[in-house]
């Protein structure tokens, strides 16, 4: 066995969290909207065509990127890797802003009184909560 008590360790930051869909512009400006947040830059591919949009709000970023090939989960039969939970203080308001921002609400809603499961403009779930609490 080594010994690697002597060995620095290696501690990072999570840069940005990144998301494909069909069009990741629409993606951008959906989430942007969705959390008061701005697209900041766009990315090009190697033809020139934006195809990678940054949202921050300064302190967080997600970064939005168009895939031709995407297929949006057909959830809940599939499973999810991952998927965004976001926290409103005013849980019915932001449902209906994101509903006319051009979430859909699917059928299955397993959260209860919990959370409400939405799907983005690409048709990846994600949740909306008033958030978590150590109660909770």
């Amino acid at each position: 066995m080594t010994d690697t008590s002597s060995r620095p360790t290696a501690v990072g930051t999570v840069a940005s969290y990144a998301f494909w869909g069909p069009d990741g512009k629409t993606l951008a400006e959906f989430y942007a909207a969705a959390l008061g947040w701005k697209v900041t830059q766009e990315f090009p591919d190697e033809n020139g065509v934006p195809t990678a949009f940054l949202v921050t709000d300064g302190s967080t970023t997600f970064v939005f990127y168009t895939a031709k090939d995407f297929k949006a989960p057909n959830w809940p039969e599939d499973e999810l890797p991952f998927h965004l939970d976001l926290a409103f203080t005013d849980v019915p308001a932001a449902e209906r802003r994101l509903l006319e921002l051009g979430a859909t609400k699917p059928g299955h809603q397993p959260g209860g009184e919990h959370w409400t499961v939405l799907l983005d403009p690409s048709g990846q779930p994600f949740c909306i909560s008033a958030g978590w609490s150590e109660s909770s």
